[in-house]
């Protein structure tokens, strides 16, 4: 089987990029591995940049798990928000360097990282959930509601608005937007600049600011995997 997720590490910079072929979608098998790549990226103390393939970063979860079943779906989904909350809690920073679309689940993990930069270009980022007919789970509302522009909030959760490289960084999900032939030393450039940073205090500081936060997203995916509570208001 083909590894979608590849590892590079260079000095104390790790590098791990999704590349399924096609819309690099978050299926069981991404995510085992992405998991994986921050195992390696936690062991060697490394900077992490997350990336994907041309023109792509995420298109969210893998549809067929998600429609094989509520159960599956459920389980997916929690998963998918597991791996963001490790994200937010990485001892190191998590850099994403987006080349592309980032859509759903890809959004949520934008999200999830300490800085975001995305490739200038005609790319969509936004969460579609409401578009496509899901109700948002309840850990995708919360990080959303930590993490977009309070004016923003309504028209990503529950209009599905989505954005082109300039309103994404207006709504939240993106820091910076990099012009495409600096795209190659972007990641480096980013990670060199968070070496420069006292790491015992960038992870104290990361983690004692986002405490509150974390009980709330702890308790929204316990919440999402109670079916009483799925559709609970």
């Amino acid at each position: 089987m083909t590894d979608l997720v590849t590892y590079t590490l260079n000095g104390n910079v790790a590098t791990i990029a999704m590349d399924d072929g096609k819309a690099n979608v978050l299926s069981t098998q991404m995510i085992t591995e992405l998991n994986e790549a921050f195992d390696k990226a936690e062991a060697d103390d490394a900077i992490v940049v997350l990336t994907g393939r041309e023109g792509m970063f995420s298109g969210g979860f893998n549809l067929k798990e998600m429609q094989a079943g509520p159960k599956e779906a459920m389980i997916l989904t929690s998963k998918g928000s597991k791996l963001a909350r490790r994200i937010m809690a990485f001892p190191k920073p998590v850099i994403a360097l987006s080349t592309g679309h980032s859509i759903a689940m890809g959004a949520f993990l934008l999200l999830a990282c300490d800085y975001r930069m995305i490739a200038d270009g005609d790319y969509k980022v936004g969460l579609n959930e409401t578009l496509i007919g899901m109700t948002m789970h309840n850990f995708g509302i919360e990080i959303a509601r930590y993490r977009l522009a309070k004016n923003y909030f309504n028209r990503c959760v529950i209009n599905a608005e989505i954005f082109n490289p300039k309103g994404a960084v207006h709504a939240g999900f993106i820091d910076r937007i990099v012009p495409a032939e600096q795209m190659p030393m972007a990641g480096a450039m980013a990670g060199q600049m968070f070496g420069q940073l006292n790491m015992t205090a960038f992870k104290g500081t990361k983690l004692r600011s986002r405490k509150a936060v974390f009980q709330i997203l702890d308790q929204a995916i316990e919440d999402d995997l109670d079916p009483e509570k799925i559709h609970a208001v």
